[in-house]
């Protein structure tokens, strides 16, 4: 076997495992099995002489290419996206940004009081479709911020907020629910709309439940679920491929309704208690 031969079918082993490791665990692994049961019957219907499905199957053959563009759009793009980040060796804006523990610390206040949020970064893909979804604000990222904007009486807390780089681009932005039926029931549709992004792009959602105040991290249509704040850090220094320093987190005591702040640092940020007249809502958005 000639050298040529040996790196052909390693090109070959390489795409095919590639193919398999990005549709693995999605839709697209059940729409797969699929489509081989028709290439199974096209080859039967050949090998045992069945005309009329002979026909039919033949007939139907040339627009197959065009259904699997558009059935496995999503799929493609990230492959391809994928192939360009390895080609262009491109870090993206994460090695640019310095900002991103204030999300981390937005997070805990948010878990503390049981504050539904939603956080969608940026990375490769751009998002300006779902940007200009929302209301622009292209302000920079503060832990103040965005405690401002999921406080639950503000008029912008529902909806994902949006960042790039190291500026908050909209808020109450509308995002894609996933329809991944494997998903449990128990996720609501901030949960879901935060999945259906990680799945139309590369981008990172942070989501903390309004019921039970659990922090989520959506990846890739896949989410890792009840993230202390510590492992929230670590795993965005991780995607975001820097080094996301620890913080000394603010802690709270109540006493009354007086909020008193300890923490070791002079520079941190006050926990800021849930309004007492802020309403309950069991909004279906809201359910987890």
């Amino acid at each position: 076997m000639s050298a040529i031969s040996i790196i052909d079918i390693l090109l070959v082993a390489v795409i095919i495992y590639e193919f398999l490791a990005l549709i693995k665990g999605t839709r697209a692994a059940l729409m797969l099995i699929g489509v081989a049961g028709l290439a199974l019957a096209f080859y039967f219907s050949r090998l045992g002489e069945l005309t009329a499905l002979n026909w039919l199957i033949s007939t139907l053959l040339p627009y197959t290419v065009f259904a699997l563009i558009v059935v496995f759009a999503g799929e493609i793009r990230q492959a391809l996206v994928r192939l360009g980040r390895r080609l262009s060796f491109s870090r993206g804006a994460a090695s640019e940004v310095d900002a991103y523990d204030d999300i981390v610390l937005a997070s805990n206040l948010f878990s503390q009081n049981q504050t539904g949020a939603l956080i969608v970064i940026e990375r490769e893909i751009g998002l300006r479709t779902y940007i200009e979804s929302g209301v622009p604000m292209d302000a920079h990222i503060s832990y103040d911020l965005l405690a401002t904007i999921f406080r639950p009486s503000a008029p912008l807390h529902d909806g994902a907020v949006i960042v790039q780089k190291d500026r908050i681009a909209a808020a109450a932005c509308f995002l894609p629910l996933s329809m991944n039926p494997v998903l449990s029931t128990q996720l609501g549709t901030r949960h879901r709309a935060g999945i259906g992004v990680t799945e139309e792009t590369d981008a990172i959602a942070v989501i903390v439940s309004e019921e039970t105040g659990a922090i989520s991290l959506a990846i890739g249509g896949k989410i890792e679920r009840d993230l202390t704040v510590e492992q929230l850090r670590e795993r965005l220094g991780e995607l975001l491929r820097r080094y996301v320093p620890a913080s000394t987190l603010p802690t709270s005591i109540t006493n009354g309704n007086d909020v008193q702040e300890i923490s070791d640092g002079e520079s941190q940020r006050p926990i800021l208690p849930r309004p007492a007249d802020a309403p309950l809502r069991h909004r279906a958005d809201h359910q987890l």
